[in-house]
């Protein structure tokens, strides 16, 4: 009897130890996983944190984003980067991606317009964005690096077909991404940055005064599952949501125009 009482204690119970072990390592490692990697294109920096913060409210998924220009972001993704989902800020990064395999086929997410901001409420006080870059007191100009951001590029291209680009072109200063262009107009750094409508539309974004840019082509926003993802079901769950109801009106209050669902 002792004998066997010997072989219980010492087959058994350490068995159902380690397995009752395991169990309470399983929240953690499952709390672990409602993780989800986001690259965004740093202009649609403000939507983001708001959808981001509604999606987890909803579904306890955790995103993580990094910020920067869509540029940048693919040559991170191009060499192998370990994100989940891509937020671009134009249709042919996602693309390439996309013929290269890499990714999921992309969809839109969001539709974006030009604006010229400027932290200076009398910055507006002109009819056009033209006249108002004809002002003898401008001095220094924020774009986005029109080789990496696509909204600098539709600056650069209303700004050309307007025949302003050459008299601009020596007060530019150009950044990485659209974010650095807003902080620059915010902080005074320079007299007025060429930034997205959401961003206008944002807290800081309504202190200041903008002109949109129409001549300037939309910015359609493209989005992408990349094929490296290790959360697969949870990240296309999120990329369902962005084009949600909720995500969208979200977007709407950033003066971003409604996408349709994906199918």
């Amino acid at each position: 009897m002792k004998k066997s009482m010997f072989k219980y204690c010492n087959g058994i119970l350490p068995t159902f130890m380690i397995l009752a072990f395991l169990l309470m390592l399983m929240p953690q490692c499952v709390y672990a996983e409602q993780k989800i990697s986001a690259a965004v294109v740093a202009g649609f920096i403000q939507p983001f944190e708001e959808i981001a913060l509604a999606f987890e409210q909803e579904t306890g998924i955790k995103i993580e984003p990094s910020f920067a220009s869509a540029g940048r972001i693919y040559a991170q993704i191009f060499h192998g980067a370990p994100y989940d989902i891509f937020l671009s800020a134009d249709v042919e990064r996602p693309d390439l991606l996309y013929g290269k395999a890499l990714c999921k086929k992309p969809f839109i997410y969001a539709t974006g317009q030009v604006v010229l901001w400027s932290s200076k409420k009398d910055f507006c006080r002109t009819v056009s964005w033209r006249d108002a870059l004809r002002q003898n007191e401008i001095k220094k100009l924020a774009i986005a690096n029109p080789q990496l951001a696509v909204y600098g590029a539709s600056a650069q291209k209303a700004l050309k077909e307007a025949g302003l680009w050459k008299d601009v072109e020596p007060k530019l200063v150009t950044t990485q991404d659209l974010a650095q262009v807003f902080q620059y107009a915010t902080i005074g750094a320079v007299d007025a940055g060429f930034c997205n409508l959401g961003q206008a539309y944002s807290e800081k974004g309504r202190k200041g005064c903008y002109y949109k840019m129409t001549e300037a082509p939309v910015v359609s926003h493209s989005a992408c599952v990349l094929t490296s993802t290790k959360n697969r079901e949870l990240t296309e769950r999120f990329a369902a949501f962005l084009v949600s109801p909720a995500a969208e009106k979200i977007k709407r209050k950033y003066g971003y125009k409604e996408t349709l669902p994906i199918k």
